[in-house]
């Protein structure tokens, strides 16, 4: 690899990190696979900000930001290290791409980064630090956000954008066994564009997807997926990580651009034109 992956991850409900599914496995066999990273920088649902803000944290905490769940929960950490540097170029690049843009030395790691890295890389031994997303945000603005990002991947910096495919919580029910129809609908359509390299179609989602305002009644959850898509190169392979569908309406299907084929075993495999560059 010539440089380093892209990846959207579902991280569907905090209780993720206790109930792994079918994603959890798959996300910690990629982490096994994958070669040696600079750093990890995520770009979470759980941190919306005025302007864009780049952590700079050296040693960043573990941010529990839910609350009503077991106390098991409450007792996990994910004590990786941040990474100073690479923020500061992180903030020089988001800054010429035309975003109002500053550091933030305090951050800490929100529950939409610590969740899946436990699983990708249980160790905590990779850098992370963590991007915001504007409260003005739209699926535009995402895609060129990840844009903006995608230089950091030629210095080994894995970008991960952290939401999740389908998210009403209204209709969130904890012991559904049976899927809705509609979440199936929403992200098997997400799946053809994503796997066609359609960015324009993810950009405009809101319009041309099934169910879209029920699969996202918000759009913070699901504005990481085009930041990830803009972080794509056209030469690079996409994968799907199977996640199922949870609670009757959490989609976890993930995605991953620019890791080879023999390094993961999704159900299918596309090369496909990436962001427009």
């Amino acid at each position: 690899m010539d440089k380093a992956p892209v990846l959207f991850v579902s991280h569907g409900a905090p209780t993720f990190a206790l109930e792994p599914g079918l994603l959890g496995p798959a996300l910690t066999a990629l982490g096994e696979r994958l070669p040696d990273l600079a750093a990890v920088l995520v770009v979470s649902a759980h941190w919306q900000t005025q302007g864009v803000r780049v952590m700079s944290t050296a040693a960043p905490e573990t941010i529990h930001d839910f609350g009503g769940f077991p106390a098991s929960l409450y007792r996990l950490q994910y004590p990786a290290p941040g990474a100073p540097a690479l923020s500061s170029e992180t903030a020089r690049l988001l800054a010429a791409a035309g975003f109002a843009v500053s550091l933030d030395e305090r951050r800490g790691l929100d529950h939409g980064a610590w969740v899946p890295l436990r699983f990708l890389f249980p160790r905590a031994d990779v850098p992370v630090f963590q991007v915001s997303m504007p409260h003005d945000l739209d699926a535009s603005g995402a895609l060129r956000l990840g844009q903006a990002l995608r230089p950091l991947r030629e210095r080994g910096v894995m970008i991960v954008g952290s939401g999740s495919l389908t998210h009403n919580l209204q209709e969130f029910r904890p012991s559904a066994t049976e899927e809705a129809a509609y979440a199936r609908e929403f992200s098997g359509w997400i799946r053809e564009q994503v796997l066609s390299g359609n960015a324009s179609a993810i950009e405009h989602y809101r319009e041309g997807a099934p169910h879209a305002a029920r699969a996202h009644p918000s759009e913070d959850h699901f504005l990481p997926l085009p930041v990830a898509q803009g972080a794509s190169f056209r030469s690079d392979a996409v994968n799907v990580l199977e996640g199922g569908i949870v609670h009757g309406v959490l989609s976890m299907d993930s995605y991953t651009w620019g890791v080879p084929s023999e390094l993961v075993t999704p159900k299918h495999t596309h090369t496909t034109m990436g962001a427009t560059q």
